[in-house]
């Protein structure tokens, strides 16, 4: 349900889509193979290495074929990537630098960036990719699933929900360096009309964060009256989104409060094979491994209705067909998985601790709808109408241009953008 229009003096009290409000969004990249990408970039070198050594049919069946790419296929380099635009049969090159991408929600993993191997890479959020921009995720729809609708993230995100439904993935910007916000025009002024303050992209991002809920139709974005419950939620969101991108914005990563802290309190083994939570003890045990303290906010934290602790953990610990890519990984648990836990540990934990408040905002903002007068009221979406911001101009969905840069084509040859 895309650029929805309503009859002009219409009431309409449904808080406006997200859809209308950042107009350009992106669809979820498909990787076609997943040997490509791994929770450490020491595998995904150990992988590509194994599959130039092969040779003919063996080469053949541990690169995966599909239907949008073989050994054979000729494809542009992504932007920003230095890797091979010969096809991979003839010349794979050495292997691309793995960058980090967002496998899921809070769970960062690396890529091998090759044009070449990735099915379907969605090019326009390469280009526009890299400080200061900023991904909101729409989460897929779930009926009655509790979390949030709205994830933000400064890695390139893959745009699934852990259980697989693809959501929309929206830029902050439509250009590099920060440039030109995805926003429908003239929504920025109309909010600072409204509120009595200048407000800019980030403002808008972290209300945003704090207040979207989902719908059949996609996120919808209340937009109070009040100016004091505006800021009341720009607070909240900005903290909210801070801890999602764990200080990207702040530059002060995310801790407990109270100098709370999880520990190692027994080794994780070499090769767990199942995650188990213990309330009273507030301890994650991973076989014998044990960490702790571990609130139970993190442990029920859940997106889409799938806990994100036992998600993570299943992405490091799934059997893989044996002589398949996949099955080369770590021979033991990295210590780098164990530190990347117990950050998410701490992630998970403070935004659990904030989720009363987004729910009292929430229900802030509903009495404040049914407390409105049916008899002549102009809900948000109907006002940003009257305005000229809502419906967004068609072109407000594509990809901007960006003309100040060439990307190499397919077999070296350049492309003008």
């Amino acid at each position: 349900m895309r650029g929805v229009t309503v009859a002009p003096g219409a009431h309409d009290d449904a808080p406006p889509l997200l859809d209308d409000l950042m107009p350009w969004s992106v669809a979820p990249l498909r990787f076609g193979r997943s040997w490509i990408v791994a929770p450490d970039a020491r595998t995904l070198r150990a992988r590509w290495d194994r599959l130039v050594a092969a040779e003919g049919a063996e080469r053949d069946a541990l690169f995966r074929p599909s239907r949008a790419r073989t050994p054979a296929s000729a494809v542009a380099a992504l932007p920003g990537q230095r890797t091979g635009t010969v096809r991979w049969a003839r010349e794979p090159g050495p292997c691309p630098e793995p960058v980090r991408v967002a496998r899921g929600p809070f769970d960062e993993q690396w890529l091998l960036p090759d044009h070449r191997l990735i099915d379907t890479a969605r090019p326009e959020l390469w280009r526009v990719a890299g400080e200061p921009q900023l991904f909101a995720v729409e989460q897929g729809y779930v009926p009655g699933a509790a979390g949030p609708a709205l994830l933000v993230t400064a890695a390139l995100p893959e745009g699934r929900s852990p259980a697989g439904r693809p959501g929309r993935i929206r830029p902050l910007f439509r250009r590099p360096g920060g440039r030109e916000p995805n926003l429908a025009p003239g929504l920025l002024d109309a909010l600072g009309e409204r509120y009595g303050h200048e407000v800019d992209a980030l403002e808008w991002l972290a209300w945003t964060v704090a207040a979207a809920r989902p719908s059949p139709a996609g996120c919808r974005v209340p937009l109070p009256e009040d100016p004091a419950v505006w800021a009341a939620g720009v607070e909240l969101g900005r903290e909210l989104l801070d801890i999602q991108v764990r200080g990207a914005v702040s530059g002060t990563k995310p801790r407990l409060p109270g100098g709370r802290r999880p520990y190692v309190r027994a080794a994780v083994p070499a090769r767990p094979t199942a995650m188990t939570y213990e309330a009273g003890d507030e301890a994650l045990c991973l076989d014998g491994g044990r960490v702790s303290p571990v609130p139970a906010e993190a442990w029920e934290f859940t997106v889409g209705g799938v806990r994100v602790l036992e998600q993570w953990f299943a992405q490091r610990t799934a059997a893989a067909e044996p002589g398949s890519l996949d099955a080369i990984g770590p021979a033991a648990w990295p210590q780098e998985w164990t530190s990347e836990l117990l950050d998410l540990i701490t992630v998970l934990a403070l935004l659990g601790a904030r989720e009363p408040e987004r729910a009292a905002l929430a229900a802030e903002l509903e009495r404040a709808a049914l407390a409105a007068e049916p008899e002549g009221a102009t809900g948000p979406a109907a006002a940003l109408r009257a305005a000229g911001v809502l419906p967004p101009p068609s072109a407000c969905r594509r990809p901007a241009s960006v003309l100040d840069h060439q990307e190499e084509g397919p077999e070296g040859q350049f492309m003008l953008l």
